[in-house]
């Protein structure tokens, strides 16, 4: 049985999607599955992008819903969500600049427009999640000793 310190797995998800982090992840899967649906529809080939990005930002999710970074600190979490939303931000305004440029038909400016966003909101998750901005506590400088 479950300790009554610990919370149950579906009370843990619902507590973090609505933290500011989980709203920001819930809107990437959002924005990516709608830019996957558009860019299938408008056969452009860059669905390979949103769908990678859907995955990432999905398993985030259910990482840090169930509180993984602080059972396995073997990995540097901050850093590895930080280098994924940098790294994603940049390929999606990129691909999207270019489908919208190039091409004419509804569903891939659409995509183009949901990726603009996506891009967007990845750019803001890296700015919140950049490991550096985070508040440290400062190490102790005064020797043992007390002298």
């Amino acid at each position: 049985m479950e300790s009554s310190g610990a919370q149950s797995c579906p009370a843990t998800c619902l507590a973090f999607s609505r933290t500011r982090k989980g709203l920001v992840l819930i809107g990437e899967i959002v924005l990516c599955a709608l830019t996957l649906v558009c860019f299938g529809a408008s056969r452009t080939g860059y669905v390979g992008l949103a769908v990678v990005e859907l995955v990432f930002a999905a398993l985030v999710l259910l990482a840090w819903s169930c509180r993984l970074p602080q059972r396995m600190q073997l990995l540097h979490w901050g850093w590895s969500d930080f280098t994924r939303c940098v790294i994603g931000a940049v390929l999606f305004l990129i691909i999207s600049l270019i489908v919208i440029i190039s091409h004419h038909n509804g569903a891939g400016i659409a995509g183009g427009v949901f990726g603009l966003l996506a891009g967007i909101l990845l750019g803001y998750d890296a700015y919140i999640t950049f490991p550096l901005r985070q508040g440290h506590t400062a190490a102790p400088t005064e020797s043992p000793e007390g002298a």
